[in-house]
């Protein structure tokens, strides 16, 4: 198996995200494995420019019109592909889609955001407790996998512009940045981080407010977190934030087999 590059990429609707380039984002970068985010599109919405890219696609959507969803894009077809995570509060909203190989496993992966209000908070927090067993039940399998998604926490102060002012903001609470610390204490790698140990003013996301992506005041929100042996494999990472698809930019890594 040759050289292997997945980007994960939430793409805001991935019509919107298609009438700003994503198609000419994918030619230009041309990804192997693309783990796109908050698709808000069912499969006979997706523009016929992006089936037509010629990748194995599979697009897992939410009940709910025109909200959250993921996907995975795919040069290699698949051994097994498996939807959700067995609960139905979580796969109503299209959270989380794995593809197999038989090398390594991907998960496409979308948490749910707290910034609309308590209940939404409380939402992510019982979600990230559920994630806790998902993600101890995969690093007891042999299998080496790469959990790539919109985690919708910013882990450290130098994963967000403004750490002071945001330490009671909902993808910056010390709980939240702790569960984050104790997920990569279980044998959890974020392959970004380790091949950029202390680079700092590097986002994934910026609002559309106040033109925070020209001024650079972001968040890191967009994450690959792999096990030791796929962690190991990581020889370049990059975020492509050129492009303007999205109030998110692709995150991107390459994989040497």
């Amino acid at each position: 198996m040759p050289d292997i590059k997945i980007s994960t990429y939430n793409v805001n609707g991935i019509r919107a995200a298609e009438r700003k380039g994503f198609s000419d984002w994918v030619k230009t970068s041309q990804p192997d494995v693309i783990c796109l985010q908050e698709i808000k599109a069912v499969e006979d919405q997706v523009p016929q420019e992006v089936l037509d890219l010629g990748y194995h696609a599979t697009w897992h959507s939410a009940e709910k019109k025109g909200y959250s969803g993921v996907a995975i894009l795919s040069r290699i077809k698949p051994d097994l592909i498996k939807a959700g995570m067995g609960f139905d509060w979580i796969d109503s909203e299209g959270r989380l889609l794995m593809y197999e190989y038989p090398e390594f496993r991907v998960f496409s992966l979308y948490l749910p955001s707290g910034t609309t209000g308590s209940v939404r908070q409380d939402i992510k927090m019982k979600f990230l407790d559920v994630f806790n067993e998902f993600t101890r039940k995969l690093l007891s399998d042999n299998k080496p996998f790469v959990l790539c998604g919109d985690f919708n926490i910013a882990h450290t102060e130098i994963d967000i512009h403004d750490p002071v002012r945001n330490k009671k903001t909902s993808g910056f609470l010390p709980e939240e940045r702790e569960w984050f610390t104790r997920i990569l204490e279980t044998g959890l790698h974020d392959v970004f981080r380790r091949q950029h140990p202390k680079a700092v003013d590097l986002y994934s996301w910026w609002s559309y407010r106040a033109a925070s992506k020209s001024r650079n005041k972001g968040w890191r929100l967009d994450y690959q977190l792999a096990c030791k042996a796929m962690n190991a494999r990581a020889i370049e990472a990059e975020i492509e934030r050129d492009y303007d698809m999205s109030d998110h930019a692709p995150v991107s890594v390459v994989y040497r087999f």
